[in-house]
């Protein structure tokens, strides 16, 4: 048998045995096998050395067409052999679109975050911004801006976490206002504005008190604003966020950075003002301080207070969503248990 007819009887028997394989493993074992540099075809080359130099130009062609047709099949089988597997895997593995689908549980913003989104709709429709401004801030801004220079006893009411002796955790969102009044053109208009955000004071964490919590904090600086602005605004906080029949009244009070300075109650909202357990009898619930800008405040950010007034009021969400929803321990809200977030569902 010639070396012609020796590729020709191995082309046959590799095609009849690469299309009975059906496993890409064994397929890949017949590619090395017959095309590999030890395989059969390179060793029936091997005697063209002692063919007659006409003849070798014939053969070496006529191999590297055999090569060629069993590279194709090999490619081809494999690929037919893909198609089944992935057939066969994807009946294995159909979903039947007729069941019924697993319900995917929809969560719900965390019951401050809903009181404060409340907040800041109201005052957007009534024409204010909404700035937020850094946690770690400086003391000239967090106390000094604020009416409170270095030893004054006030100080000690909000007394915080210092960093640097001049870089402190913010014990409330008045920075915010007074880097606002730096930078606020009031030829252009007045400053409206709230800033919600997390505050932080040294204390002893109970059912009341927590080392960390939420303000969100008002103000507006214009010409000719009154007490009577600034009652206006209290009453439609209190109405928005505790209904709509709720009352105020303000008691003085003594802050830094307002002057004149007033407590703001409201209403209670469970006896309506006739006296329970909620509000001690009082008919009334203490819920959050305000008063008109001091002058020193306005002066210090640049602003002329012989020209320009206004009023501020600060308030705790998390106070806010404690009289609400009656929770009697601020701890709730920060413990991420599911079974207490749960049960507040956003309110719109």
């Amino acid at each position: 048998m010639n070396l012609q007819e020796k590729l020709h009887q191995l082309e046959q028997q590799a095609l009849s045995e690469i299309k009975q394989t059906d496993n890409l493993d064994k397929i890949n074992e017949i590619r090395v096998h017959l095309l590999g540099k030890k395989g059969p075809i390179t060793e029936i080359l091997r005697g063209m050395r002692d063919l007659p130099k006409e003849q070798r130009p014939q053969i070496g062609s006529f191999a590297n067409t055999v090569r060629d047709e069993l590279t194709a099949a090999i490619a081809k089988q494999k690929e037919q052999v893909e198609l089944i597997l992935n057939s066969k895997k994807l009946e294995h593995e159909a979903i039947d679109v007729t069941l019924p689908g697993v319900p995917v549980k929809a969560g719900t913003p965390h019951i401050i975050m809903q009181v404060i989104d409340q907040i800041e709709k109201l005052f957007l429709g009534m024409g204010y911004q909404v700035v937020d401004g850094p946690e770690v801030e400086e003391d000239h801004y967090n106390f000094e801006m604020m009416n409170l220079p270095k030893d004054h006893p006030a100080r000690d009411m909000q007394d915080t976490f210092y960093i640097t002796d001049q870089i402190l955790m913010r014990t409330q969102t008045s920075p915010v206002q007074a880097r606002t009044m730096e930078k606020h053109d009031f030829s252009a208009g007045p400053l409206k504005m709230i800033s919600p955000g997390k505050v932080y004071r040294r204390d002893t964490d109970d059912a009341t008190h927590s080392h960390q919590f939420h303000q969100v904090e008002g103000l507006v600086i214009d010409k000719h604003v009154t007490m009577a602005d600034l009652k206006g605004t209290l009453e439609k906080i209190a109405q928005t966020v505790f209904g709509a029949k709720r009352q105020i009244r303000l008691r003085p009070s003594y802050f830094p950075f307002t002057e004149p300075s007033v407590e703001v109650d409201v209403s209670c909202f469970k006896c309506g003002g006739e006296g329970c357990q909620v509000c001690k009898q009082t008919g009334w619930i203490e819920v959050l301080g305000a008063g008109m800008v001091h002058p020193n405040v306005l002066k210090m950010a640049g602003v002329d207070p012989q020209i320009f007034g206004g009023f501020a009021f600060g308030l705790g969400p998390d106070r806010f969503a404690m009289l609400k929803y009656g929770v009697d321990d601020i701890r709730d809200f920060y413990l991420n248990d599911v079974r207490v977030l749960e049960q507040f569902s956003q309110k719109e």
